[in-house]
């Protein structure tokens, strides 16, 4: 190649991944929005019930424990009940429950004010004086409509904050989702400081276009991806141990090789895709389990919760922003598989029915597990999917 055209490479790349992210950013997913619950002026006892749990969540219970490593899943157990058929006297024996491992607020190491929000990104020491501002906006600048804040603080500016709420193990994804589905500014509030608190290297994978890139092969499927992922020798030996702790050396050691297969789906139908991702986070849980065992992974129920969190979310937020986001829990999905070591997704496994939908109802409210969070959101996005 001669020196002049080697000079128009960088120019070419550039331009590629520019229409890339353009085109992306182009597209959108039409979906029907799921039933909003407002929790906030229903009138009925077991909705004014769940509104009096969740305000007193959110005075009492910091949204991060137990040495700053635990997310407070309350909001997630309380609503999830609550859809699934809980009565009053149900969502007050969980709040009781739950309460009991939770931990009371304690003070930031100074205050957060519109001119240093940013500042304080990723330090979870701040959560308290992040809640307290958001609230603060809520009252004195949106007239206590949280959506607004939420508006303005989540799509707005450079590097949005939308753009990083797969952080933290897709926490402040979940919590946001549950927000808008039951329309309570406590918990929208809540996850606004949880996206901030969270906040990690992730959002660059989103708000650089560099990292939208061509792979060495491409697809429009999802399941596909991660059969391929299973077979990828480089990732043998990786790590020792599954967890989340895997995830930040995976990233920082071996990123060509994540980007490589979270490059490689090609989003052309949107709908149709973001259908399969769905169902790829179902088979990510039941399919990785033998039949009989019941030993189902923890880290992949987040990416079905964090699914459906999405499709809560796509009729609801600006439509620029519907693949991004896609593609955020794309790339949490590939992680958390990975840092969970592969487990072969056996497509010949056939779980049959025995029983009807309102056994699993019954299970979620009532049965020996009702008060484990990830139990009965796993049972709610089962059964809304």
């Amino acid at each position: 190649m001669s020196a002049p055209m080697i000079s128009w490479v960088p120019i070419v790349n550039r331009i590629h991944k520019y229409l890339t992210a353009s085109d992306y950013a182009s597209q959108s997913i039409n979906l029907e929005s799921v039933e909003i619950h407002d929790v906030e002026t229903a009138p009925e006892k077991i909705p004014r019930t769940l509104k009096h749990l969740l305000r007193a969540n959110h005075v009492n219970h910091a949204i991060i424990y137990h040495n700053l490593q635990y997310h407070n899943h309350m909001p997630h157990l309380l609503g999830s009940a609550y859809l699934l058929g809980a009565d009053a006297t149900q969502l007050q024996k969980i709040y009781d429950t739950e309460s009991k491992e939770l931990e009371e607020w304690q003070d930031s190491p100074a205050e957060i004010c519109d001119a240093d929000w940013r500042d304080f990104l990723g330090d979870k020491k701040y959560q308290r004086a992040y809640v307290d501002f958001f609230e603060d906006e809520l009252a004195l600048k949106f007239n206590y409509d949280w959506s607004r804040v939420a508006e303005e603080y989540l799509f707005s500016g450079k590097n949005p904050l939308i753009n990083g709420v797969i952080a933290g193990l897709g926490h402040p994804l979940i919590h946001l989702g549950y927000a808008y589905e039951l329309s309570s500014k406590e918990v929208g509030m809540e996850a606004l400081a949880m996206s901030c608190t969270a906040y990690n290297f992730l959002h660059k994978y989103i708000d650089e276009p560099i990292y939208t890139r061509e792979s060495t092969y491409t697809t429009t499927s999802p399941l596909e991806i991660l059969h391929k992922i299973y077979n990828d020798k480089r990732f043998d030996g990786l790590f020792q141990d599954r967890g989340d702790k895997n995830i930040q050396d995976l990233f920082f050691n071996h990123e060509s090789l994540v980007l490589e297969h979270w490059n490689a789906w090609k989003i052309s139908d949107p709908n149709r895709q973001f259908e399969e991702s769905q169902e790829a986070a179902v088979a990510l849980v039941v399919r990785t389990v033998k039949p009989g065992t019941h030993a189902y992974d923890f880290f992949m129920v987040h990416i079905l919760t964090t699914s459906h969190a999405v499709r809560i979310l796509l009729p609801i937020i600006p439509k620029r922003f519907h693949i991004s986001l896609v593609r955020q829990w794309w790339l949490l999905t590939i992680a958390v598989y990975i840092a969970q070591l592969r487990p072969k997704i056996d497509d010949d496994i056939e779980v049959k029915p025995v029983k009807q939908w309102n056994y699993v109802d019954q299970m979620a409210v009532n049965g020996p597990w009702s008060t484990d969070a990830h139990y009965v959101k796993g049972m709610k996005e089962y059964i809304d999917l």
